[in-house]
């Protein structure tokens, strides 16, 4: 946005704004025609900034998905692979129930066409940073034979969907699926 005039940038930043709080209070499917009346800009402003409802999510969900690989990264030296991975798909899943629309805005990104799905959109960004710790934990042993960083962020985006109001019961099905995904003899010995 450097190259951007001060009042575009100061539109793009109080459509995010308004964004946030509408899919927060709405989900995924939140008005743009709203978006910009609340922000008092019209529906093109809106258009060219966010092209596409995507691109919109995916700024939305843009510093919340970069916490999220930050934490990944953190975890990829941890002793315990299988401990660390887990640690990640928690926090996954917490960030996908209590983030009302990002497990929604998660399966639209598998089911985009080619061209919609954007090198920043959140499960690119989570798929990139979630992938090191599934082959480290496949390499130890820890992991069932086949299992992709895709299962597993489908599986969450699965249980985030089903249980969106109800954090402490989707931590529990994580937890009984990853005790089928991740049972304990596939561990190796150290």
């Amino acid at each position: 946005m450097p190259g951007q005039r001060a009042d575009a940038r100061r539109n793009y930043a109080l459509l995010l704004a308004v964004a946030e709080k509408a899919i927060a209070e709405q989900g995924a499917d939140a008005s743009l025609e709203q978006i910009a009346r609340t922000a008092g800009v019209g529906s093109g402003t809106v258009r060219r900034h966010f092209p596409t409802r995507h691109a919109l999510l995916a700024a939305v969900f843009r510093r919340q998905t970069e916490t999220l690989a930050v934490r990944a990264n953190d975890l990829a030296a941890a002793p315990d692979s299988r401990a660390a991975l887990v640690e990640w798909l928690q926090a996954v899943l917490a960030f996908g129930v209590t983030t009302r629309g990002l497990a929604v805005a998660l399966s639209r990104d598998r089911s985009a066409a080619p061209g919609e799905v954007h090198d920043h959109c959140a499960t690119a960004r989570l798929t990139e940073a979630g992938g090191p710790l599934v082959d480290r934990a496949a390499a130890d042993g820890t992991l069932a034979s086949g299992v992709t960083i895709a299962d597993l962020l489908a599986l969450v985006t699965g249980i985030a969907l089903s249980m969106e109001h109800e954090p402490d019961g989707a931590l529990r099905l994580l937890n009984l699926t990853l005790a089928g995904v991740c049972p304990e003899p596939f561990r190796r010995s150290a």
